[in-house]
């Protein structure tokens, strides 16, 4: 887990900051019109980026998509590379307010746990944040510009929450949470890519609710009941 300056554990889920993303960003984020035309910008880049990948999008693809000038585009963001970081940071940043929406539930830790992992499922399948965030990672080669790791911040949280679990005697016995952390981010998002390279997406509910059907039972610890019969 990383540190911040002062010493204290980051929380999971923090971007961080590049030298690319440093570069200016446009108008002061205070003026209410151009917070909106930076996150429609934003919004129709993840798109594009979505369903063509980096190299075939352009700024002056953005542009037209959203409907005004390259300039207009280049007033938020200076070059593509800062909007793609700026996508990719998007969806960083919006999983501490989905794992807030969760735990307002009052949900136990591992139901928290699968929780996350159907909010993950939905943005999957509907948010082009989350779909381009996915394919941005995936083609960071070509990017050229240093983006997060993938997939360290999900298996911090799950393994946090997983630990809660056991301390709760949510866990089975001799499940480490650790180990099953790694086990559940590498079959949900193996599904995912198996899913997206195959089917588009088509199926990937169907894939994540075989994920999950076979692997939390098996983690989560019998009643004291059924242990006794």
């Amino acid at each position: 887990m990383t540190r911040n300056e002062a010493g204290a554990p980051e929380a999971p889920w923090t971007a961080r900051r590049t030298g690319a993303s440093a570069v200016p960003q446009g108008p002061d984020p205070r003026q209410e019109r151009a917070i909106r035309t930076r996150a429609e910008i934003l919004r129709c880049a993840a798109q594009l980026f979505s369903e063509r990948g980096y190299q075939q999008t352009g700024i002056k693809d953005v542009a037209e998509k959203v409907g005004m000038t390259k300039g207009a585009v280049y007033f938020h963001f200076p070059n593509k590379q800062s909007l793609a970081v700026a996508v990719v940071e998007a969806l960083y940043e919006s999983w501490p307010r989905a794992l807030e929406a969760v735990r307002a539930k009052g949900l136990s830790p591992l139901d928290t746990v699968i929780e996350m992992f159907n909010e993950a499922t939905s943005a999957f399948l509907n948010d082009p944040i989350m779909q381009a965030g996915t394919r941005l990672q995936n083609e960071r080669a070509v990017i050229d510009v240093e983006l997060p790791l993938p997939y360290v911040d999900w298996t911090n949280l799950i393994s946090m929450l997983l630990r809660e679990a056991q301390a709760q005697g949510q866990l089975a016995d001799g499940a480490d949470p650790e180990v099953a952390a790694r086990v559940a981010v590498a079959a949900f998002f193996g599904a995912q890519h198996i899913s997206n390279n195959l089917h588009e997406r088509a199926d990937f509910a169907e894939r994540w609710r075989e994920v999950r059907d076979l692997l939390f039972p098996a983690l989560r610890a019998r009643p004291r009941s059924a242990e006794q019969h």
